[in-house]
């Protein structure tokens, strides 16, 4: 590790979110794993979904072996200011289709799937009894 570590903002860290230009935050700690990200057991996809926040908890959760941590030392760039990094995400709901309170045509079109059907069986069954020998 370096001797004199560079301090980084969560803003600048947040930035570097990209497979080939990635930083992850670790206990306080930053680390640029952007030459890992092929070799990382879990793929890319694990790595780019920890960016933008605190990663220590996907970090544990996972239960990484101890030569996967000697392996950060090589990563490690810097610390993170915790006075920048926030203390709460704040949550952005995914984007939904506008609610429809007037559901009228959704429900003729329900009705007509239950008529129709039922008119063609009644009409086969006239046309059937009218054309009948007897």
């Amino acid at each position: 590790m370096a001797s004199d570590p560079k301090l980084h903002t969560f803003d600048d860290v947040s930035k570097h979110n990209k497979t080939k230009d990635c930083w992850l935050i670790l206990s306080g700690k930053v680390y640029d794993v952007s030459p890992f990200m092929e070799d990382h057991p879990g793929g890319d996809e694990v790595l780019l979904s920890a960016t933008g926040k605190d990663a220590t908890n996907d970090f544990e959760d996972v239960g990484h072996s101890d030569s996967a941590r000697e392996m950060m030392d090589k990563y490690y760039i810097g610390e993170i200011d915790p006075s920048t990094v926030p203390l709460k995400r704040t949550y952005v709901p995914p984007q939904q289709s506008q609610y429809n309170p007037d559901k009228t045509s959704e429900f003729v079109i329900k009705i007509l799937q239950f008529l129709v059907p039922l008119l063609i069986l009644g009409l086969a069954f006239v046309v059937r009894n009218y054309t009948k020998k007897e």
